[in-house]
């Protein structure tokens, strides 16, 4: 199963998979249309052994209940546990592409780009040979930003991100119940934030965590 909303880069993927002599696909415009196929079939011998999908869908007219790759992902799962899915994709941000593995448990991810075919048809090839194809530029950019950002420093580096003052995010915390919640301890968790990423300043910190994918 393809769900690719653009025409032209679907060609693409069906040019692999006929290559790799696939003879039996089928290919949607929608996340929607992708999860009704994937439940008719899946518990039939008609099953699908693969999913290949992007991560944005573009809206337009119709309506859709499911408009990610990683909502379609997180649904199929539940219905079809142990269908492969490759992630294909423009997604460049390191933590995005990390979650992907860690969270929706895919099997490959392959960058839309110059050989995405080539690459495309190593990482089915790969993965129905029981393997997890990671890139290894993302896998090094995992390695260099793997500090773990806990839900209080997305908090407070998305308020950074809006323009916050220090003291309107301790106002903010404290309203909200969120700790630790006093001006030093805020300044504090900053501090130890900008030092993990090697950032001069705030503004830098929220620079890098957008490059990152933390915001």
């Amino acid at each position: 199963m393809i769900a690719e909303d653009h025409e032209v880069r679907n060609l693409g993927v069906v040019n692999a998979l006929t290559e790799l002599q696939i003879q039996h696909f089928d290919f949607v415009n929608y996340c929607d249309d992708a999860l009704q196929k994937i439940k008719t079939t899946a518990a039939t011998v008609e099953s699908y052994d693969l999913l290949i999908t992007d991560l944005s869908f573009d809206k337009d007219h119709i309506l859709q209940k499911i408009n990610s790759g990683q909502q379609l992902i997180e649904e199929v799962k539940k219905i079809q546990p142990n269908l492969k899915v490759i992630a294909f994709s423009i997604e460049k941000k390191p933590k995005i592409i990390d979650d992907l593995f860690k969270i929706h448990k895919i099997n490959g991810f392959v960058s839309k780009g110059r050989n995405d075919g080539k690459d495309l048809r190593s990482t089915i090839k790969k993965v129905f040979s029981g393997e997890t194809v990671i890139p290894q530029e993302i896998l090094n950019s995992i390695r260099n930003t793997s500090f773990e950002f806990t839900e209080y420093d997305v908090t407070l580096i998305e308020l950074l991100a809006k323009g916050w003052k220090q003291g309107d995010i301790e106002k903010h915390f404290k309203e909200n119940k969120i700790t630790p919640d006093s001006k030093s301890a805020i300044e504090k968790r900053l501090n130890d934030l900008r030092y993990e990423l090697g950032a001069k300043n705030n503004i830098e910190l929220v620079v890098m965590c957008k490059d990152i994918g933390i915001i």
